[in-house]
């Protein structure tokens, strides 16, 4: 039996993480294996996979719980906090004694054959394209892409009406036969797959007309998905039962939904506050005023207090993306902008200024020359 996945390697965290510990180890994974970096990357794809599993089931407390109970009790099954989840692990009680049993005798406890394990389709990943604020206040898209559809006329099963089939008489339905050795260390009994049914369990008697046996046909699907407010490139959604189809009626695998986000003009986004950088003139740094600086759906009115550095750096809360997990706040950084070229009378009249300023009402300036003045000796009267 393999050997169940530790989410918790995956995503490089403790057992003990903080949901938000959680969620910022896989943003950052999922930014740095996202498909859109590494197209054709067959290993990164899965990585990405596994990362999108891993936090699918430590970011819900009530999945969390039981995979640690999986995790600390290995092949005991069983979920003693109530529900299941999907997350790529077996709730079925005593499963790992179930798997031991059957890959001995080539049954499960029930005296019988075991069942045969159905086939899964493979997964799909599609990629939208998404404007800045289609991402952060949501929208509706439509997703159309080409995939093995699931046949109705067989339901899947490559049977024609669905029914024409019967057990495999080689297997008795189980999909597996038992193959006795002889060896120099006695007679084994080994479990392989049934070759006249392939491990389906089932035999064909009539194929579908429509499918030729296959249980699916090639074929468009289209469908609208409507995306929440505050989704980012690292997000996804997953629309189960919508990826290629498995045949031989069989789970059909699921589509992936991933975000390509085009940059704003003007505002940067990091998770769910915005940061933006706005110029402002020499006059209003030193006397104060009131600016405009842009916000998500219009221009925001911020006041700028007397005797302004550059590089400061205001808070406006609440002003950020809204999610499910709370509403960010838009940082607005103001830098002065110094003019690059001055008449002479301009000049003239800066300099006069310049002149009388006295350097003991500049703060920055004063304490400068101090330093200045405790360290190298040097006195400073104006620069």
């Amino acid at each position: 039996m393999a050997e169940k996945k530790n989410y918790y390697d995956v995503l490089g965290v403790s057992k003990t993480a903080s949901q938000d510990e959680i969620k910022s180890a896989y943003r950052k994974l999922a930014k740095q294996y996202h498909p859109d970096f590494h197209p054709g990357d067959a290993a990164a794809a899965e990585k990405f996979k596994e990362i999108n599993e891993a936090n699918e089931v430590l970011s819900d407390e009530g999945k969390r719980k039981q995979y640690d109970y999986e995790l600390e009790h290995p092949g005991m099954g069983g979920n003693p906090f109530g529900g299941g989840f999907s997350g790529g692990f077996s709730g079925s009680g005593f499963s790992g004694f179930e798997d031991i049993f059957n890959s001995m005798f080539g049954g499960g406890f029930g005296g019988g054959p075991r069942a045969a394990a159905t086939p899964r389709g493979a997964d799909i990943r599609q990629t939208i394209n998404l404007s800045f604020l289609d991402a952060i206040k949501g929208c509706s898209k439509t997703v159309s892409y080409t995939r093995n559809q699931p046949c109705a006329a067989c339901s899947g099963t490559g049977a024609r009406g669905g029914t024409a089939f019967q057990k495999c008489p080689r297997c008795g339905g189980s999909g597996k036969v038992k193959y006795q050795q002889d060896t120099i260390f006695g007679r084994t009994i080994q479990v392989g797959v049934c070759p006249d049914c392939n491990g389906l369990g089932k035999k064909i008697l009539d194929k579908c007309p429509d499918c030729k046996g296959k249980g699916f046909v090639r074929g468009d699907t289209t469908f609208t998905v409507n995306i929440p407010a505050g989704v980012d490139s690292d997000s996804s959604l997953i629309k189960r039962g919508y990826g290629q189809a498995a045949g031989g009626g069989g789970e059909s695998g699921d589509l992936y939904i991933y975000f390509r986000i085009e940059p704003h003009k003007m505002l940067r986004r990091e998770d769910r506050d915005l940061y933006v950088t706005v110029p402002i003139s020499y006059r209003t740094a030193v006397l104060g005023g009131k600016i405009k600086v842009p916000g998500i759906d219009n221009a925001l009115e911020l006041t700028i207090p007397e005797g302004t550095a550059s590089g400061t750096k205001f808070t406006l809360r609440g002003r950020g993306v809204k999610t499910v997990n709370g509403t960010g706040n838009l940082y607005v950084t103001v830098e002065i902008d110094i003019p690059s070229r001055l008449s002479r009378e301009q000049a003239k009249k800066l300099q006069d200024y310049e002149d009388s300023v006295p350097l003991r009402s500049c703060d920055n300036m004063t304490k400068y020359a101090n330093n200045l003045s405790a360290v190298y000796g040097e006195k400073v009267e104006k620069q």
